[in-house]
């Protein structure tokens, strides 16, 4: 047979009962297009993730309290409020390490934020005039935290834009006002440019007051911080600056062995690398639960081709008796199963680029959808028609002519 003949053939076969052969393409689009989306959704994640990881700060290293155990820094549930960090650890970095550009001791936590009888809760973080460098904060209006407040404890705050539009209301300049936190009163100097995000790690939804009012007035303690976050001169020095700064903890700590640590020290590229891992994982999950529609999708095929072999078994005998190759019969076959499956996985993309786009549009959820996954989700659905198109195919092939043609 020739090609011609072949694709007339498989037309013919597909369109004899389109009903048919529309609900068995349906598990094959549910499921190509099913991939398509969930995927798009743990990529889109991780991407949102990662960036949101780089845009904290630029060649960042984070200080953490709490202990930490053996290899791969595994940190106890004591990180992040154990009190082992002090602003004298701070300023040892700051006198002691090299290749760094800026430090930043830092107290986080989050307080009900008052103001004109509005309020919000939000985070507020006490911090110093170099946090603006460590973790690329930009000044859209008034100024940042100065060194001179600090100094003096001044009660001054600089809000983000979506701590700006709860409290006063979009497009209004903050720049004067007083909020209210832990019931003290703070005057806002400035506001910062917005990074986009949300949820608890979004930077816009923040507070920056003096790291010397929040430990006075907030913390009630003047000696420890939450973190201390520190920015290399260079990426290919981070790992260096990370090691420096592990072996001078240890030695102000008093602690032999880094195994007893009571703090624990990453760099952004520990962070996004940790980061990645789990939202590839979650995109695995996603696909493979998306990947039993297409299994449940190739079943159908299989059960349909079976019962087409069944209808056309007289058809197949009087192919055979008039000359027709066992080869033939089987490729005629396998073709049929091959087209129903590329056809449903084609509009299945279409349908999964459409629906993720959708949803990237309407805000609900960031996606990305990658050339890969639209490759392998077309290749999934060919390999789908080949594996279960092949039974059907032998079956039709290994007939008996003779058989065939008495078949009722």
């Amino acid at each position: 047979m020739t090609t011609q003949d072949i694709l007339h053939e498989t037309l013919s076969a597909l369109t004899a009962n389109k009903v048919r052969t529309a609900l068995t393409m349906l598990g094959i689009i549910i499921g190509i297009s099913s991939v398509i989306i969930l995927v798009s959704i743990g990529q889109g994640a991780q991407s949102t993730i990662q960036n949101s990881i780089e845009s904290i700060g630029s060649n960042l290293i984070v200080i953490n309290p709490g202990a930490q155990r053996g290899v791969g820094y595994q940190v106890s549930t004591g990180r992040g409020t154990s009190r082992t960090l002090t602003l004298t650890d701070a300023t040892a970095i700051a006198d002691e390490i090299a290749n760094i550009s800026a430090i930043s001791p830092e107290i986080s936590g989050r307080y009900q934020i008052t103001a004109k009888g509005t309020n919000t809760n939000t985070s507020v973080t006490g911090v110093t005039s170099g946090y603006s460098i460590v973790h690329n904060v930009f000044i859209d209006e008034g100024s940042f935290i100065s060194d001179r407040d600090v100094s003096n404890r001044a009660k001054v705050a600089v809000i983000g834009p979506t701590a700006r539009d709860d409290l006063f209301g979009a497009d209004s300049n903050p720049i004067g006002q007083i909020i209210r936190i832990n019931g003290l009163q703070f005057r806002i100097i400035g506001m910062t440019k917005s990074k986009g995000g949300s949820g608890f790690g979004n930077q816009d939804d923040a507070i920056y007051v003096p790291l010397s009012s929040a430990q006075a007035f907030l913390l009630g303690d003047s000696s420890y911080v939450t973190n201390i976050s520190v920015s290399a001169s260079d990426s290919t020095v981070m790992t260096q600056v990370q090691n420096d700064i592990t072996n001078l903890l240890l030695s102000r700590h008093h602690i032999s062995d880094i195994t007893s640590a009571d703090f624990n020290v990453m760099n952004q590229a520990d962070i996004v690398s940790a980061a990645s891992s789990v939202t590839n994982t979650f995109t695995i999950l996603l696909g493979s639960v998306a990947g039993i529609s297409l299994l449940v999708g190739g079943i159908g095929i299989m059960n349909m081709m079976l019962t087409t072999v069944t209808e056309r078994t007289k058809e197949i005998g009087l192919r055979k008796a008039i000359g027709a190759r066992r080869r033939d019969i089987n490729i005629q076959f396998l073709i049929e199963a091959v087209t129903l499956t590329v056809i449903g996985g084609a509009i299945g993309i279409a349908i999964g680029w459409l629906a993720a786009y959708t949803v990237t549009s309407l805000g609900v959820l960031e996606t990305s959808i990658s050339m890969p996954a639209i490759l392998l989700a077309f290749g999934v659905s060919a390999a789908i028609g080949i594996v279960f198109g092949y039974y059907p195919a032998r079956q039709a092939s290994r007939l008996n002519p003779i058989e065939a043609l008495r078949y009722e």
